[in-house]
């Protein structure tokens, strides 16, 4: 089914996914790093259909809310693949992450909390995030490896953050973890890392005996939005990453410790697009911009980090114009430079590598219903999520 019919069966704006793409890509990633944990990390994208597919490919899962994990329950996800997240997890949150695979602590508070809600006779396995003190990615908004950042623990504290997990006989500290960022393209930041995180390893089993087993390396595998840039190298980050790791374990005379990573928008952006329908074509102050029926409420990257991507009018060429959503926001504008000069009312609109963080991110601003989701595989289409309706959303009110 192209993406004409799909426009013209479901409607406007929508979001599509390729279920077929998804899935290798997670073969892609299993096959890559066949000794390693791979996570897929549901902020990116996570709908019923999605955590179906990651858990029929053998992938693991990351949260980072109760509302996630509520999503991942509902499909019988493996609760033992399951890794929770959070820097500010409520106590309903930590109650709800009882039982789950691995608990990401993200702060000392979080390890009395969490310890006392450990039925007797139990132990939860957890991992302590490390902020390491490595920065990357595209934008000081999802740089989250260095001092400063909300997240993790601080290299100064963590010997304190250990003795105190040790010390809770429901707890059982599986490993280290670290996020450095989001949308890196280099292996190089995700090699200092690991250099960094195995020297914590060392660290642990000198100060108290302890070998963990296992090391989350987290994720932040950057994607390619247009044609003129690249990803992260999948094969180059696989045979690059466990040997650092396993190099700075031998001269540390170290065992080797299971690998964890967790990608997410490098699983599903490319196997996204978004499809809107022009609503009108103005030209004024020496430029043309062509507004669409959605906008920031179903993309807010654009506005929030300056977000590019591969936009085309099918069937339409000319001068570059400016593709701006619907909300009343002189910042919502989905890209600039688009050659469609000639477009008209109408005209469908496709918006490539949205994937990732638009329908997890999406909003119902000027209360504008969210877009549905329309999976593909093998040439059929099908509804995963349904057109939020207004009524919906008056639905939530209580009245005056």
């Amino acid at each position: 089914m192209s993406l004409a019919e799909i426009a013209r069966r479901f409607g406007t704006p929508a979001y599509v996914v390729d279920e077929d793409a998804v899935r290798l890509r997670c073969r892609d990633y299993r096959a890559a790093l066949p000794a390693s944990t791979v996570a897929y990390a549901g902020k990116a994208f996570l709908t019923q259909a999605m955590a179906s597919w990651v858990a029929e490919e053998g992938l693991s899962l990351d949260v980072c809310s109760g509302g996630e994990l509520a999503l991942a329950r509902s499909v019988g996800f493996p609760l033992d693949r399951i890794i929770f997240h959070g820097n500010a997890k409520t106590p309903a949150e930590l109650r709800e992450a009882v039982g789950v695979g691995r608990v990401v602590i993200d702060n000392v508070a979080e390890i009395h909390r969490l310890a006392a809600l450990v039925p007797v006779g139990q132990r939860q396995d957890v991992y302590l995030r490390v902020t390491p003190g490595v920065e990357a990615g595209a934008h000081a908004a999802i740089r989250t490896g260095s001092e400063g950042q909300k997240f993790g623990i601080p290299l100064a504290e963590l010997s304190d953050a250990v003795a105190r997990v040790l010390s809770q006989p429901e707890l059982r500290l599986a490993g280290l973890h670290c996020h450095i960022g989001s949308q890196i393209t280099s292996v190089s930041p995700f090699e200092a890392a690991a250099r960094v995180m195995v020297d914590q390893l060392a660290m642990v089993r000198d100060r108290y005996a302890t070998v963990l087993p296992e090391l989350d390396l987290g994720g932040g595998h950057g994607v390619a939005y247009l044609d003129d840039e690249h990803g992260l190298d999948l094969g180059q980050f696989a045979a690059a990453v466990p040997k650092v790791v396993a190099e700075r374990c031998r001269a540390l005379r170290l065992p080797v410790p299971r690998l964890v990573f967790e990608p997410g928008r490098a699983i599903v952006a490319a196997a996204g697009v978004t499809l809107y329908r022009v609503i009108s074509v103005k030209r004024q102050g020496g430029r043309t911009f062509v507004a669409v029926d959605g906008g920031m409420s179903d993309n807010p990257r654009p506005a929030l980090y300056g977000a590019r991507y591969a936009v085309s009018v099918p069937g339409r060429s000319g001068a570059p114009v400016t593709i701006v959503g619907r909300h009343c926001e002189a910042g919502d504008v989905i890209a600039e430079g688009v050659p469609a000069g000639d477009a008209r009312p109408g005209d469908l609109v496709v918006v490539r590598v949205t994937g990732a963080y638009h329908h997890a991110m999406g909003s119902s601003y000027n209360l504008t219903c969210r877009p549905p989701v329309v999976a593909v595989s093998g040439g059929a289409a099908r509804l995963i999520v349904r057109r939020e309706e207004p009524s919906e959303l008056l639905r939530r009110e209580v009245g005056r």
